[in-house]
């Protein structure tokens, strides 16, 4: 059995470090956002200007469509679902208080969910190591968590984004149903562009038309959330899974936990307790082990499997 860990030291080190912290930073700039307005017009406005972006680069650079319709339809309703429904869900979360650091380390469980629930749906094949990786992982989330929930935000901001890990493991495996592999770019155009509309609309219904309390560090986190977390990151991943293979970088989504508690505690002042910091680490141990293992190839997701960040 090949680790990933030892894959992922022949990824170059530049490109890979910069992911880490792009990934890492979607869990600040996040909460920046939200609260300068209100989260499902920010998610709107940030997938209209990503998906402009992700055309636009498309038709520069002469990406290929090479998507029927039946390729077009299922792109987009995996967008949907990957998008719209699983930032909508982790950008309530963020609103209702959920702290980044916690919020890091949900995502960081999905892909090991994703091969439990490839297990229990699909029949495949999970190993020990993914099984136990993930149950030391929850045990660290739980520790962070504590037994006051007041400073995550309460138990609907922690359901909330528990229920965000949980859409995005489904959306995970909803991009085998796609079946082809339509071009990255195009396939991100997509999927950005169905899910601005019915946020936009579920926006304008219940936040109003201009739910805006800070229109600079709204402006700013749209438009950091748009170039850097959907455009550059989905880039870089690219261009990890093209050096290194998907399992090489899979293997850095691990590292995204620690680095998103030091960028919350400079940016948002978050800080963790020790027994918080305890439980970090143990749940970072534990997605690090269950994500070594190449036993399910769910857990070696591909770029246009990941998403953005």
């Amino acid at each position: 059995m090949t680790s990933q860990l030892g894959s992922a030291r022949h990824l170059p080190l530049v490109p890979a470090a910069a992911f880490v912290l792009v990934w890492s930073s979607g869990y600040i700039s996040g909460p920046a956002a939200v609260h300068a307005a209100a989260p499902f017009s920010v998610l709107a406005w940030r997938f209209v200007i990503a998906a402009l972006l992700a055309a636009g680069l498309a038709l520069a650079l002469r990406r290929p469509t090479r998507m029927d319709r039946t390729t077009l339809r299922r792109v987009a309703a995996v967008g949907l679902v990957m998008n719209a429904v699983q930032f909508g869900l982790m950008y309530v979360a963020f609103d209702l208080g959920l702290g980044a650091t916690l919020a890091s380390l949900f995502h960081a469980l999905s892909p090991v969910l994703t091969a439990l629930l490839a297990a229990a749906l699909l029949g495949e094949r999970v190993s020990p190591v993914q099984v136990v990786g993930f149950v030391v992982g929850v045990v660290g989330v739980l520790l962070v968590l504590g037994a006051d929930l007041g400073h995550a935000g309460g138990p609907v901001a922690v359901l909330v984004g528990g229920l965000s890990m949980l859409t995005l493991s489904l959306g995970t495996l909803g991009q085998r149903w796609i079946g082809a592999r339509p071009d990255l770019l195009w396939s991100a155009a997509v999927q950005f562009a169905v899910s601005a509309p019915p946020l936009l609309v579920l926006g304008w219904l219940s936040e109003g038309t201009w739910p805006v309390t800070d229109a600079r560090q709204a402006l700013v986190a749209v438009l950091f959330l748009a170039v850097v977390n959907s455009i550059v990151g989905l880039m870089l991943l690219a261009l990890l899974v093209l050096r290194g293979g998907s399992g090489a970088a899979a293997s850095l989504f691990f590292l995204s936990p620690p680095v998103t508690a030091v960028l919350a505690w400079v940016v948002l002042d978050e800080t963790l307790s020790v027994t918080q910091l305890v439980g970090l680490v143990v749940a970072v141990v534990g997605v690090g082990a269950a994500t070594r293992t190449r036993a399910a190839p769910v857990a070696e997701p591909r770029a246009q499997e990941v998403g953005t960040q």
